[in-house]
């Protein structure tokens, strides 16, 4: 009877080590590099939850003026400029638990420390903001335009002429993303 020799054992050993070796070293980049996909949805899934927001509110937006906790009158639609980047009364804010208010709403976005933010008001007229919503982070600038009759403008706000624009382009730079541009068309805008 002949046996395998002590080098060729050792040979056999070395082999099924390497392979043992590149077999781990696979699994390994293969963990690794499933967590980043995962890293990099989740930051894409909330991206796309903020801009599927902004979205419902622009394409319900409504020409209906408020008032503020101080009494003062808040245009129907504005944004740019000094204030948020958009402000504006929405439709079809549902009621399930059919609760004494109207069916529409204020919203305003804005950038407040490096986060893109959603407020609302309980109510249209005379109630403060409510806490605010964080949609997105990583924001490191967001600029808004209002399209009306062909022009792009920097601000907006309504007037009896023009309750609406056309469109509004939102302009982000987001540390996940990178720079984005979006349109959303609105509803009865001026034309």
């Amino acid at each position: 009877m002949k046996g395998f020799t002590l080098i060729e054992v050792m040979v056999a050993l070395l082999i099924f080590g390497l392979v043992a070796a590149a077999g781990v070293a696979v699994m390994g980049f293969s963990v690794d590099n499933q967590q980043a996909v995962r890293g990099r949805t989740a930051e894409l899934g909330q991206f796309q939850r903020a801009r599927a927001l902004i979205a419902a509110d622009l394409q319900q937006a409504a020409g209906r003026r408020t008032r503020e906790a101080t009494g003062a009158a808040r245009p129907a639609f504005a944004g740019g400029g000094q204030g948020p980047l958009v402000s504006l009364t929405r439709r079809g804010w549902d009621n399930p638990d059919q609760a004494p208010r109207a069916s529409l709403q204020y919203v305003e976005y804005s950038l407040e420390d490096g986060a893109l933010v959603r407020r609302a008001r309980s109510a249209l007229d005379g109630a403060e903001l409510g806490r605010p919503q964080v949609l997105l982070r990583g924001v490191r600038s967001a600029r808004t335009a209002f399209l009306t009759r062909g022009e792009w403008l920097e601000a907006w706000t309504s007037s009896p002429a023009a309750v609406l624009p056309e469109a509004v382009r939102l302009d982000l730079d987001v540390a996940a993303v990178g720079e984005v541009r979006q349109l959303f068309l609105l509803p009865g805008g001026a034309r």
